[in-house]
């Protein structure tokens, strides 16, 4: 029995990728080439049970039996990209809150329509497509988002499993633990939040009264270890209050998690003690900047 034929593009639809990425694997492999505008098969592409066929609304196209699976496999080409449906079934997650919960670790951004990958999203195996039929953007992740540690930590957060290692973390981490015992939270904003200064409260009470969502303390989405002080999810903004400038090493620290900012294009507004009391003026003119509307 002769075994059943796919082409090109239903191949590439079967392996997870873009049909773009499966034709420059089969060329570069040796497998086809372009002759006048039109794709052929090599004698190579012959052997590995490629054929060509006719189509009478399609045209010529050619067709492909398993054995390209198995030569694709061990060339380690056209590695299988995991969309955001295929994300959510493996961490038991609806789809319809998987690129949401990307969006807010800063992995995506919605578009008009459909999904755009960030630059922290690429450096993470984010990979940009769009339907062809539509041209909706959409993103799809190789294999090692499967393991990204803060990625598994939200999911589970999302799922109401604790977060055991957060403590774990610290243990390594003393300059945080020194920070953290020496600038206890302690300061009751008006939205229940406990935070480390006046100034952090005077902060954290504009946000609530203007009606802008924000988190505190929230860890940045990367490797590092880094939090924030003030996290909004519209927008993708975060804020850092700058209170200990005479500090030496709270000046180098400062130098380290604005690396971290730079780095993967993170949102970011600054401010320091001289703005606290003119928050009514700046904040709104920095938000708008990152289109949050303050009033």
């Amino acid at each position: 029995m002769s075994q059943k034929q796919i082409s090109t593009t239903a191949l590439a639809r079967e392996l997870g990728i873009q049909p773009k990425q499966l034709f420059q694997t089969l060329t570069d492999a040796g497998c086809i080439q372009r002759e006048d505008e039109a794709w052929v098969l090599t004698n190579k592409g012959t052997e590995l049970g490629g054929t060509t066929k006719s189509h009478p609304q399609h045209g010529t196209y050619i067709a492909w039996d398993d054995n390209i699976k198995k030569f694709l496999s061990e060339q380690g080409g056209a590695e299988k990209l995991i969309s955001a449906v295929a994300l959510g079934k493996h961490f038991n997650i609806s789809k319809f809150r998987v690129n949401p919960i990307l969006s807010e670790l800063g992995m995506v951004q919605k578009s008009v329509k459909g999904w755009i990958v960030t630059k922290l999203g690429e450096s993470l195996g984010g990979k940009q497509f769009e339907f062809e039929q539509t041209g909706i953007p959409y993103v799809s992740w190789e294999s090692s988002i499967l393991t990204n540690k803060r990625l598994l930590e939200t999911f589970q957060s999302v799922q109401g499993v604790p977060a055991e290692e957060a403590k774990e973390e610290e243990k390594q981490q003393p300059s945080m633990i020194n920070f953290r015992d020496k600038f206890e939270a302690k300061h009751r904003a008006a939205d229940g939040h406990y935070v480390r200064s006046r100034a952090e409260m005077l902060i954290d009470n504009w946000l609530y009264m203007s009606e802008i969502v924000h988190a505190y303390e929230r860890r940045l989405p990367v490797e590092e270890e880094v939090y924030c002080d003030f996290y909004l999810p519209v927008g993708k903004v975060y804020i850092e209050f700058w209170g200990l400038e005479n500090d030496g090493k709270y000046v180098e620290r400062k130098k380290e998690k604005l690396k971290v900012y730079t780095k993967y294009g993170f949102n970011l507004i600054e401010l320091v003690d001289s703005d606290i009391q003119n928050l009514d003026d700046l904040l709104p003119k920095k938000l708008l900047k990152f289109g949050i509307q303050a009033y």
